[in-house]
C-alpha cells in the first residue's frame, strides 16, 4: 500500500481532478484502496463501476497478466469515455505478482483505437496513459 500522501501524489499524476467523472473497471483484492480513496477524496465522490452508463472523464483500469484480452478491455473501456477522456491501465509493477509487460500495452493500445501518452510510477503499480487520438477537422 502507498501512504496517504503519496497516494495523494498519484491522483495529481493522473490528472484526476474535482468534479470528474471517473470509472473503475478491474477491481479485486489486491487493487490500491489507498490510491483509490484519494481518486475519490480528489473528484469529490465515489468512482462509478462497468454498469454504469455515465459519459466518463477517466477509466482506471486495473489489469493484470492473465486477466484476457486487454485489446478487448480498452475496446469496452473506451465504451463511455468522454472525447477529451483518457484511459489508465494500472499494472503490478514488474517483480510483482501479475506484472504486465509494458510491450503488451503498447501494442494493444493502437489496436483498441488508443494513443499511449505517458507511464507513471504508482507504488505498488504503473500505469499507462491511454487517449483517443483526436478526431481530424473534416476536409472542404
Amino acid at each position: 500500500m502507498v501512504a496517504a500522501a503519496d497516494a495523494q501524489n498519484f491522483v495529481q499524476k493522473l490528472g484526476i481532478t474535482h468534479d470528474m467523472v471517473v470509472q473503475e473497471l478491474g477491481w479485486d483484492e489486491d487493487t490500491d484502496d489507498e490510491l483509490r480513496v484519494a481518486v475519490e477524496d480528489a473528484i469529490g465522490g465515489e468512482m462509478v463501476d462497468e454498469d454504469s452508463d455515465e459519459v466518463v472523464d477517466v477509466v482506471l483500469l486495473w489489469w493484470r497478466d492473465g486477466d484476457g484480452d486487454l485489446v478487448d478491455a480498452l475496446m469496452d473501456a473506451i465504451g463511455p469515455l468522454s472525447d477529451d477522456g483518457f484511459v489508465w491501465v494500472l499494472t503490478p509493477k514488474t517483480g510483482q505478482p501479475g506484472h504486465v509487460e509494458p510491450s503488451e500495452i503498447a501494442e494493444s493500445a493502437p489496436t483498441a483505437g488508443l494513443t499511449q501518452t505517458s507511464a507513471s510510477n504508482l507504488g505498488s503499480w504503473s500505469g499507462s496513459r491511454l487517449v483517443q487520438p483526436k478526431a481530424r477537422a473534416p476536409k472542404r
